[in-house]
């Protein structure tokens, strides 16, 4: 619909808005997948980039999720409370500590993982297998490109 300056835009149709509304109802359905395990989303992708690789600096692990050191070192202070990961220092800088998985946080690898991929299906429900790659592959551009741009300094 245009407006009295002739601007034709559509909410519904704002890339932005179709995104937060879906990542709303996204962090909604896998939130509730966690509970029983007093984990959040976050607290998750901590943890399954561990599984991933085990032993990163507080550091790398904050660069490869994007989020600034104090967010990432809340995330790590709760999941080392839960006793799910501790802290080591680095063998040769003291001023660097590695993150580890302890053995309950590796335990919960394959029910945590296997609650992501039921929270990933509920959430693409009314995709064909084709449309959820096409859908993964377009978000995985568009992330590309804004944290190119982010990189830039144009962002």
């Amino acid at each position: 619909m245009k407006d009295k300056e002739g601007i034709d835009f559509d909410i519904e149709k704002s890339a932005g808005f179709l995104l937060a509304k879906c990542h709303q109802k996204g962090l909604q359905i896998f939130r509730e997948k966690l509970l029983p395990h007093n984990l959040t989303p976050p607290q998750f992708a901590t943890l399954a980039f561990l599984w991933k690789k085990d032993g990163q600096s507080q550091i790398q692990l904050g660069t490869t999720m994007e989020m600034d050191r104090t967010t990432i070192s809340g995330i790590i202070d709760r999941l080392e409370n839960q006793g799910l990961v501790n802290r080591r220092q680095h063998l040769e800088d003291r001023r660097v500590f590695m993150i580890h998985l302890t053995e309950d946080g590796r335990k919960l690898e394959q029910v945590l993982s296997l609650l992501s991929l039921e929270a990933n299906k509920e959430l693409t429900l009314n995709l064909s297998a084709e449309e959820r790659e096409t859908f993964l592959t377009l978000l995985k551009k568009i992330r590309g490109e804004l944290n190119a741009k982010q990189d830039r300094g144009s962002c």
